[in-house]
């Protein structure tokens, strides 16, 4: 998917389904902190755009990630940090459903976010796409006070907006999935293009 959204736009329809109750600027919100999957000391380190509404990047995280995980993160070679992409205003709410857990929830989280992407992001209206999220939230065992919280807080989407744009704009995204291996821009390969370009950074 291409990225084709304004902050604005995005921004004038993220609250449509929650009630807007902002906080105070949390800029130490461990909502926001860097996800990672994986050791801080492998060698080699996968920077992830995605978008919780991409077609491709579920079928990435279904069907790839599996075995990213069992070769190359789970032995300590790779670490991988997520970024999230937000074409519309359902992958911003997805985010903040993971979000609300807290990095141990989090990648338990977007597994299911993913898993049923067709399922919640074709529910209907925002009322029963916000529905489907907040049952993911709550398999997570997400409160109906925490879900709530967090979802109505008008700060903590800006904040993920604007740190979106930021970082897709220094790293030069324009679609997703996109992934730096050390630093190098690469796009949505198969499982074993992607190993050797992994393969060629271990060396």
């Amino acid at each position: 998917m291409t990225l084709a959204i304004s902050r604005r736009a995005l921004l004038a329809t993220a609250g449509a389904a929650f009630l807007a109750r902002p906080l105070a600027a949390q800029s130490a919100d461990p909502r926001l902190e860097e996800m990672v999957l994986g050791s801080p000391d492998a060698p080699v380190e996968i920077i992830e755009y995605a978008s919780m509404t991409c077609p491709h990047c579920a079928r990435f995280h279904v069907e790839v990630l599996p075995k990213l995980k069992a070769e190359y993160i789970e032995p300590g070679k790779v670490r991988l940090v997520l970024r999230e992409v937000y074409f519309d205003r359902f992958g911003l709410w997805a985010t903040m459903v993971a979000r609300c857990g807290g990095a141990t929830r989090y990648f338990g989280i977007v597994d299911e976010i993913f898993r049923t992407q067709k399922h919640w992001a074709r529910a209907g209206d925002d009322a029963a796409v916000a529905r489907e999220l907040r049952r993911i939230g709550r398999l997570a065992n997400l409160t109906e006070e925490e879900l709530n919280a967090c979802l109505s807080d008008q700060e903590f989407a800006n904040a993920l907006v604007r740190r979106y744009q930021e970082q897709a704009r220094r790293d030069g995204i324009d679609s997703t999935p996109t992934f730096l291996i050390n630093g190098q821009k690469t796009p949505n390969l198969p499982w074993e293009d992607l190993k050797s370009r992994i393969d060629a950074a271990l060396g």
